[in-house]
């Protein structure tokens, strides 16, 4: 038969290469949709918990997986199954393990659990840490669930390649990229457009004019509310038509293409990925005419907020039901007269279908096994042990009804095991025999079994790790060199550019005029706008640009001005990059700094010490506050020798202070979770961190001149907190302990009294008892005056230390007031 061509994949191909790629896509697709109608029964049954699906988005994603290559990132959300499984990274069976969140990372690739369905990674890393070559295999950036979350992350996958291609002093980074030639594709659904996190990314990729191919599955709802409430002209494409570059202005490209037309899907996905690779332009691709077979998700019903006619609607619109009725339809004439077709008639379709069903019904039926097997196996365990137990015990009874109560349950949780197993303990606290003995052990082991399956890697856990970073001291010339401390951040950057080749720095006022304070003056000048750069007002998308950049193997160093504007970009710190490392069980990273400065600023707007906040919601990022510039640099150059992302604060105050210049500028190194004593005492131990610590110092001078002499120990580190335990051997010696910071009451303060006397069990040693000084539960009002009443004074905290000191020896310390 003659081998008509046909033009797919930029290239031509004979018609029986078509009909097979065809043929193969369609099966993805349907293999796509019974996991998701087979997973929405699982949840519902209660084998899983909750499940949000990719029916009726399947036939776009496998246009896009047609036009993305080796070293393209993907950054989406948690409707693209059938993407992934068209580039072979997720399995029918991986897909069920996730849902059933199995805790082996072999079997949920994803995140071993850890994520619910629909949250899907590649793995970035090796065993021990290192980069895989990301240029030589597929990738995705791990999903998280908050709307639009994904859309910060995409921009600095993105900008990675603009920078590849331009800065010659990384493009012999070839694990990293290719010249610069790979896309990062985002997907997201309609509704969340609507966000502000998708506005500010889809401005800065403009603006940046990086390789990023946006595509936005529209089905007309956000769960059940329609388009009308979501979206100005219910067209986020009509809106955006302002953003269309045209031969005078740079922008982006955009397509509208209905999700049910294959032939007309994969030709704009390879025209999209050709102009985005090699142009550098943005593309959005506006997906319309989508279905939600089975509604938003497991929660509830479609059927409850869409009419008759919209549900006839999606059915006669089904994108797989289009694409069936154009392989049955299609026929092709040669030269000769013969007429091509896919199939010759629905039954091999019919064929196809019944396979795919039977594969994934499969892929349920042992992915099930696999994690159910495993549990039993621990309830086999011990059940055996609880029979020996038994035997011995005067509440044998009792025991024996938990065994066989735990045998009874057909589909046990290592909850159920391990609840049963030390309940049974609680009956044998008066008694002692060798089984019990055999229980207990078995309770540490599954513990300490859950801690690695469930508690793991939060942090970097390799030898890169930064905590492993051992300390190195500056060096110093014999005569004194007194500087402007913000000349020893300035030279120190300077440093590490020169030294770490893959550093790139930027954020508001980074760049030309070398940030406000003047920490990177001249260094755009040096090592040029790439690397130095200035960025939009746009806290999220710079904290973005970080994550995404890191991912890809560069060492950014992120500016947010002043740290009250942090709290822009916390919900992408906390939910993103501070998971990432956790979410992915090691195998993805984001070593990510971010630079930011604040401690004593005053009014509403400008307090800057949100602390509280900061390390209750960045667990996984290191919270940093050195207390000048001389320690802050040491941490800049602690982190660029380990993994870690991390959060430094530098004190806003100190910048014009003068302090000793080093010799050893980007190689003396501040350790991570070390505290310092600044100041031996005998009396009370003060514990503060930043600029609040040179208020300590001062009242330190008139409090000796009253008989009181302090220790005082700078924190440096929040996250993590004095890992010797330095503080508890201090108050070991005063018996006495008050934490002093300029975050409300209960924020930071709290914490570190929490640290000291129950981590440490500094509560044995105290005299008297333990206080926190901070400011006012307000946040301060302007002025000099304003922050004096609001915050800690000097004076304030030698007459806290006073009454502690009163309430000990009133004889000694008559009361002030």
């Amino acid at each position: 038969m003659l081998q008509k061509t046909i033009a797919l994949n930029t290239q031509e191909i004979s018609f029986n290469e078509f009909k097979k790629e065809v043929l193969k896509d369609y099966r993805v697709a349907r293999i796509s949709r019974e996991c998701s109608l087979l997973g929405r029964r699982e949840v519902l049954t209660g084998k899983a918990k909750f499940g949000i699906f990719g029916d009726g988005k399947e036939v776009p994603q496998l246009a896009m997986a047609k036009a993305f290559k080796h070293g393209d990132f993907r950054s989406g959300y948690y409707r693209d199954q059938t993407f992934m499984m068209a580039l072979g990274e997720l399995t029918a069976q991986q897909f069920f393990a996730g849902l059933y969140a199995h805790t082996d990372i072999k079997a949920d690739p994803m995140s071993a659990g850890r994520q619910m369905g629909g949250h899907f990674a590649t793995h970035s890393l090796n065993e021990n840490g290192s980069w895989k070559n990301l240029t030589q295999q597929y990738n995705s950036s791990s999903d998280i669930s908050p709307t639009a979350g994904q859309m910060p992350r995409l921009l600095g996958l993105a900008q990675a390649s603009k920078i590849y291609r331009n800065e010659k002093s990384v493009q012999n980074n070839t694990n990293f990229s290719n010249k610069g030639n790979e896309v990062a594709w985002g997907t997201i659904g309609n509704a969340s457009t609507s966000e502000g996190l998708f506005f500010e990314t889809i401005n800065a990729a403009g603006v940046l004019q990086v390789p990023m191919i946006m595509s936005v599955w529209d089905d007309e709802y956000g769960i059940s509310v329609h388009a009308k409430h979501q979206t100005t002209k219910e067209s986020i494409s009509e809106i955006l038509k302002g953003f269309q570059r045209d031969e005078k202005n740079k922008g982006y490209e955009i397509f509208v293409i209905n999700g049910w037309d294959y032939v007309q899907l994969v030709d704009i996905y390879h025209k999209a990925a050709k102009i985005a690779r090699e142009e550098h332009v943005p593309v959005l691709i506006h997906v319309k005419e989508l279905t939600q077979p089975q509604g938003h998700s497991t929660s509830g019903s479609h059927e409850r907020y869409k009419d008759k006619d919209r549900l006839a609607w999606e059915k006669n619109h089904d994108c797989i039901t289009k694409m069936r009725e154009w392989i049955l339809d299609f026929e092709l004439e040669t030269e000769t007269g013969d007429v091509l077709r896919f199939v010759d008639g629905e039954e091999d379709l019919i064929i196809l279908e019944k396979e795919a069903k039977k594969e994934v019904t499969n892929a349920k039926r042992n992915a099930w096994s696999a994690y159910l097997n495993e549990i039993k196996s621990e309830r086999l365990i011990v059940s055996e042990i609880l029979e020996g137990v038994a035997n011995k015990s005067e509440n044998g009874t009792f025991i024996n009804k938990y065994k066989n109560d735990l045998l009874a349950i057909a589909e046990p949780t290592r909850k159920d095991v391990l609840a049963t197993a030390r309940k049974c303990l609680w009956y044998l606290r008066d008694e002692y025999f060798s089984e019990k003995i055999e229980l207990q052990n078995f309770i540490k082991s599954a513990l300490k079994d859950a801690h690695y399956k469930y508690s793991t890697h939060l942090t970097s856990e390799t030898d890169l790790n930064s905590l492993a970073i051992l300390e190195k001291k500056p060096t110093y010339t014999q005569d004194k060199n007194l500087v402007d401390a913000r000349i020893i951040m300035r030279d120190n950057f300077d440093a590490i550019l020169e030294k770490h080749k893959d550093v790139v720095i930027f954020g508001e006022d980074a760049g030309y005029i070398g940030d406000v304070n003047q920490g990177l003056e001249g260094l755009q000048d040096k090592f040029g706008d790439i690397r130095i750069s200035d960025t939009g007002i746009r806290e999220a998308t710079i904290i973005g640009q970080g994550i995404g950049l890191a991912m890809r193997g560069l060492r950014p160093i992120a500016e947010i001005q002043y740290l009250d504007y942090l709290l822009y970009a916390l919900q992408i710190m906390s939910d993103d990059l501070a998971t990432l490392r956790y979410r992915t069980f090691g195998k993805q990273k984001a070593p990510l700094i971010i630079r930011t400065r604040g401690h004593r600023l005053e009014g509403i707007w400008h307090a800057g010490s949100p602390m509280g906040g900061i390390i209750n919601n960045l667990r996984g990022i290191h919270v940093l506050v050195p207390r000048n510039m001389t320690k802050a640099a040491g941490f800049y150059n602690t982190l660029l020798a380990g993994d870690d992302p991390a959060l430094v604060i530098e004190c806003l105050n100190g910048y014009r202070l003068k302090e000793e210049l080093p010799t050893n500028l980007g190689d003396f190194k501040t350790p991570i979770g070390v505290v310092e004593t600044v100041k031996e005492g005998k009396d009370i131990t003060i514990v503060s961190y930043g600029s609040t610590l040179r208020l300590v110092q001062d009242a330190a001078k008139d409090l000796a001149q009253v008989g009181i002499d302090i220790e005082i120990i700078d924190a440096q580190s929040l996250l993590p907190f004095d890992l010797a335990h330095d503080c508890v051997k201090s108050v070991a010696k005063t018996n006495k302990l008050l934490v002093v910071d300029e975050d409300v009451p209960g924020g930071a303060s709290a914490y570190i009294l929490q640290e000291i006397l129950e981590n440490q069990n500094g509560y044995q040693y105290l005299d008297s008892k333990p206080a926190t000084l901070t400011s006012k539960a307000h946040r301060p009002a302007y002025g000099t005056d304003g922050d004096y009443f609001s915050k800690p004074s000097a004076e304030d905290i030698f007459e806290k230390v006073y009454e502690i000191m009163h309430e000990f020896n009133p004889q000694k310390f008559k009361s002030l007031y």
